[in-house]
């Protein structure tokens, strides 16, 4: 893996800021965004944190008072936002289980707030009418792989159920647009990738092959909220209004009869709503915006954590504990009477288990209504 400095070269080609640049502020809140997003104005989607975005939820909170919420969005996706934290750019990041673990291997320092989209996909799709037509037919042929991010694993995952590795291919490290472009033209012979390959599939120029979609959750993508600690620790009321708009988001999103409307929000991001429609067809939003950090998750994570070891992606063991910092989480969820709303699930992603605390003592009222 490269390190921070390595992937901070290109920190400025490779974030775009949508923000208020008028007035003078004596506080800003920025928010890194682990993807280049789309759409006019700038946005994403597959999380309720889109919908914060589209909705300027996070504007309206802090409205009146001298904190002017800034956007990025990083084109380097997670390993890019690692920089951005580490040269303290910005103060919350919205990234995937890989990126975030090499994060704290290299000593970063961050709290794991909440989730923003659990359970997310991993498709592999090859050109229109390519021979290939499973995971197996892969052996020695060239994939595209984006790696460093939370698929990348899950990519590694897949292949060794068929008794493969990535020495068995030969991969290429492509970003997501680039991987799209060398599928068009047949500049590869397969990729791993998300919900956009079903844009291709639908313009007729791919096949997918394999999904992830309804076998073991632990064969998915993981997203969550992370924020610098010191900014934590030197803005509490601030870091807990970001939370309790979190939660409000995740609740709506997490709603059936919203899911039309929500799909719709998603593709203002640019990808299409048949895209959206497929990836969440047969699941339940409940368990894919759930904010929890359950048993699965600290499950999925201490799981990412030793197989990035093992893989020779980051140097030393990842120590876990003291990370999850649930405090905001639970303070959001009792304010708002969602205390039972989600199911918190157990290790295997289907059985319900509890919800394990972060043992700490919860922020302040005082800081909660400090208004810098």
């Amino acid at each position: 893996m490269g390190s921070f400095r390595t992937w901070g070269s290109r920190f400025v080609a490779a974030v775009t800021l949508i923000g208020t640049t008028g007035a003078a502020h004596a506080e800003v809140l920025r928010i890194g965004i682990a993807q280049a997003g789309g759409g006019d104005p700038l946005t994403f989607g597959g999380t309720p944190l889109g919908v914060v975005r589209n909705q300027q939820l996070l504007e309206k909170a802090f409205a009146g008072s001298d904190t002017e919420v800034q956007w990025f969005f990083f084109k380097g996706a997670g390993p890019a936002v690692n920089e951005a934290l580490s040269n303290r750019q910005i103060d919350f990041a919205y990234q995937g289980d890989l990126p975030q673990v090499v994060a704290r291997a290299n000593g970063l320092d961050t709290k794991l707030l909440a989730t923003l989209g659990t359970r997310s996909n991993v498709y592999v799709a090859v050109p229109k009418g390519s021979p290939i037509k499973t995971i197996a037919d892969l052996k020695d042929k060239q994939v595209a792989i984006f790696r460093g991010t939370n698929g990348h694993l899950v990519a590694i995952n897949v292949l060794a159920e068929q008794g493969l590795t990535e020495r068995d291919l030969k991969v290429i490290n492509l970003d997501t647009g680039s991987a799209q472009a060398a599928l068009a033209a047949k500049g590869v012979d397969a990729a791993f990738g998300g919900l956009e390959l079903f844009k291709l599939r639908d313009q007729g120029l791919v096949d997918i092959i394999y999904s992830t979609q309804g076998q073991d959750p632990r064969l998915t993508r993981q997203v969550a909220l992370t924020v610098r600690g010191e900014y934590e620790r030197e803005h509490p009321a601030q870091t807990q209004k970001v939370v309790d708009v979190l939660v409000q988001a995740a609740r709506w999103a997490s709603e059936e009869s919203n899911r039309q409307a929500l799909l719709e929000e998603w593709a203002k991001s640019g990808a299409p709503l048949s895209s959206w429609q497929a990836e969440y067809e047969g699941q339940s939003l409940k368990d894919r915006n759930s904010p929890l950090v359950d048993t699965f998750i600290r499950g999925r994570y201490q799981a990412v954590a030793e197989q990035a070891k093992t893989e020779k992606l980051i140097r030393r063991p990842v120590q876990l504990d003291g990370w999850f910092d649930t405090r905001y989480l639970e303070q959001a969820l009792q304010r708002q009477n969602l205390q039972q709303f989600w199911i918190a699930y157990g290790a295997d992603g289907r059985t319900p288990g509890p919800v394990a605390s972060s043992g700490g003592v919860a922020p302040t009222e005082v800081a909660q209504h400090e208004s810098r």
